[in-house]
């Protein structure tokens, strides 16, 4: 018995395999050609190469969004004041501001066709609009207001032209229209030249638009030739025109009445605007 145990033990030794395993070792059979196995394993490889080639970051410059805004006119409901509104318009983009040009004497119809290119932050998908009346001697009256949200085309590339409802005194949506072009686009940032705008408050006129640029060299923006400036010389106001704002304003010293005048360069509309909110 020992014997035929020790006989089936060398035999087994003897059909033990030396050397290095084989490639085909403990991989399971497959019915399809040998090299199926290479391709499967080469096509993995290009996948893993492609999804990490597409969180790589692209070569070139970085990449803005640029949103441009054209306010073109409005249709107000009601002009607050005795004479013609000199409306302007004031536009919020995430924490820039920038305004138009004022439209003297606009009134309720108030025209501006001012095109205005704005950087556009991730995440933000809305702007405000607010309306304002210019004024001498007091702080600009807000006359109405609005949030607009960017409609979906607009950030697909295609241009959008509407006219949006306003607030106001008179109501939501009920204060008058605001007519506006709406176009996006993104592009490398070096293209993107419009700096935001801070407004801070003048003396005696209302707000003023200053450009605000980052800190760095000052030698990086472009100087602009200082021009002198000329100061309009005031038109005199005739005698006449005295008289009848004389009797309209009888407890108002005729100095002071005067004064006004010449600050107003002579303008009879403007004076007695300003002689009206004096007396209130």
């Amino acid at each position: 018995m020992a014997a035929t145990t020790n006989d089936t033990t060398e035999e087994r030794r003897r059909r033990v395999l030396l050397g290095p395993l084989p490639a085909g070792f403990l991989r399971a059979d497959s019915d399809g050609p040998p090299d199926s196995v290479d391709a499967d394993y080469q096509a993995a490889l290009a996948l893993q190469q492609q999804l990490c080639g597409a969180t790589m970051p692209t070569a070139g410059p970085p990449l803005t969004a640029r949103l441009s805004v054209t306010i073109v006119q409005a249709k107000l409901v009601k002009n607050y004041g005795l004479t013609r509104m000199d409306p302007y318009v004031r536009l919020r983009v995430g924490h820039c501001i920038y305004e138009t040009q004022t439209d003297p004497s606009g009134g309720k119809t108030p025209k501006w066709n001012k095109m205005i290119h704005c950087l556009l932050p991730p995440g933000v998908n809305s702007i405000y609009l607010e309306i304002f009346d210019e004024c001498s001697f007091t702080m600009d009256e807000l006359i109405a207001w609005t949030h607009i949200q960017i409609p979906a085309a607009v950030l697909n590339g295609e241009t959008h032209e509407d006219w949006y409802p306003l607030n106001g005194k008179q109501g939501d949506g009920v204060e008058g229209m605001i007519n506006l072009v709406l176009s996006y686009s993104v592009g490398p940032a070096a293209v993107a030249t419009f700096p935001p705008v801070l407004v801070v408050p003048s003396t005696g006129m209302g707000y003023a638009a200053m450009p605000m640029y980052p800190a760095g060299n000052a030698q990086n923006y472009p100087q602009q030739p200082q021009q002198p400036q000329q100061q309009e010389q005031p038109q005199p106001i005739t005698e006449e025109q005295l008289a009848q704002i004389y009797e309209m304003f009888p407890s108002i010293d005729k100095d002071v009445i005067k004064s006004v005048a010449e600050v107003n360069r002579g303008n009879k509309e403007a004076t007695i605007n300003s002689l009206l909110q004096m007396s209130e």
